[in-house]
This record gives C-alpha cells, structure tokens and sequence, in this order.
C-alpha cells in the first residue's frame, strides 16, 4: 500500500496571527518507492515529515497511511498505527549506550511482544541488511557514524513497517558515508517494500529517488513523476 497526503495545511500560532508551515500538500508515495523531500532550512519539510508520521495533526487535510485514514484516530489508535505501520528514521540515531546493536533492534520487538528468539532473528536479518551483522554485538560507543545511522535504520524497519520516514540521515556524516547512507535507503525501500519519504537538504545524492518534491513556503512542487516501473515487484528496476 502506500503513503496518502491530501491537501494537507498546517498552520502555528504567530503572535494574534497564524503562521502557515503546509499550504494545500497533497503527495503520493507508492508502496516500493523513495520519495526525496528537499527545500531551504524553514520551507515546511519538518512538518510535512511529522504530518506523515501522525505526530502533528493537520488544520485540514487526511493522511492515509496503508489504506486506513488517520482522521479521527484516538492518541492511543495513532500510537498503535505508528508502532505497526509507521518506521521513523530520525536525524540523530539517539543509540542506548548500554546496548548493543542487536539489543537497540531486539527491544523494538520486544516492546511489541514478540519472543526474544523471533525478536533476535529478526535484528540479525536486518543487520546482515544493512552491512552490520558482524557489529552486532558492538555498542554504540564502538561504531562509526556511519555505522551507527546504519542501526537507526535498521531499528526503524524492525516491526515491518509499510512506511519509512527519514529525516536528514546524513547532516552528521561526511560526503562519503552520506552517500553510502542514501543508497542504503533506496536498496531496502525496495527490498523491504516500503513507501519511503526521505527529507534531506542533500540534493547531491538522489539519482536513486522515484521522485523529487521541493518545498518552498509550505508549498509544494513536485516534478513530472520518475517512478520506475515495469513487470516486476513494486519498486523493482527494470532497466
């Protein structure tokens, strides 16, 4: 399924005024695609990215994620969505020093009660994913980086979620590791299936996105679509 913003507007109190983040947004990102967000610091990228995540709730406007609209949900309905449905990669990984790599992945699943023994295979597949698997008994202390933004993701892709939201993954890592980064989240939008939104002020690394959408003063712009398609799963290059 995929990831559904529709005329989306967000205003902030400003003074005896309201300051306008999102002005009519509407987006659309197919299950197996990467979406690149992009726009000046203070364009409405954040909120447009918190919207999507349930985290903000609009003036008007409905968000769809995996089919289900979100209007009306309870705090505890939104909590549940985004714990099943939603993965969020933020811009620090925010690592528990006290825990290896596998354990950050492990608590996620635990957390939602699965058995320790699925819990633990499943952090060892995703790690193996992402280049960690011989890092997994590492703590955050003895990775890289790099490394540690490649745990933040994969603890984000933990509970299977049919969206992925990543906001600024490279701002802390060098042009090298930024583009390793980048192509790590296009290479698992697609293997995991995934309807991925990727913030970024990075426009340098983004062959790999479905599509580009810029942002100006809450409005968005989003070019002719790129989307790859053909006979294979969603989001599979064919060429």
């Amino acid at each position: 399924m995929s990831l559904n913003l529709t005329d989306i507007t967000l205003t902030y109190p400003d003074g005896e005024t309201r300051l306008t983040a999102l002005d009519q947004v509407s987006l659309e990102v197919p299950q197996g695609s990467l979406t690149a967000v992009v726009g000046p610091s203070g364009s409405g990228k954040s909120s447009l990215l918190a919207v999507a995540a349930t985290l903000i709730t609009p003036d008007t406007g409905t968000v769809t994620v995996d089919g289900q609209n979100t209007t009306g949900l309870t705090r505890g309905e939104l909590t549940e969505l985004r714990r099943h449905k939603i993965g969020i990669v933020f811009q620090q990984p925010n690592l528990l020093p006290s825990l290896t790599a596998a354990e950050q992945l492990q608590v996620m699943a635990q957390i939602d009660g699965r058995k320790p023994r699925t819990a633990r295979d499943r952090a060892m597949e995703l790690l193996d994913a992402v280049g960690l698997a011989d890092q997994a008994g590492r703590r955050p202390h003895q990775l890289s980086g790099g490394q540690r933004q490649r745990v933040n993701i994969a603890r984000a892709l933990m509970n299977d979620p049919t969206v992925l939201l990543v906001d600024e993954p490279t701002s802390a890592l060098d042009h090298e590791r930024g583009a390793a980064v980048l192509d790590l989240i296009a290479r698992l939008t697609r293997r995991q299936a995934t309807a991925t939104v990727l913030v970024t002020h990075d426009r340098t690394h983004l062959t790999d996105a479905d599509q580009i959408a810029e942002v100006h003063d809450g409005r968005l712009r989003l070019p002719a679509p790129t989307l790859r398609t053909g006979s294979g799963a969603p989001g599979e290059r064919t060429g």
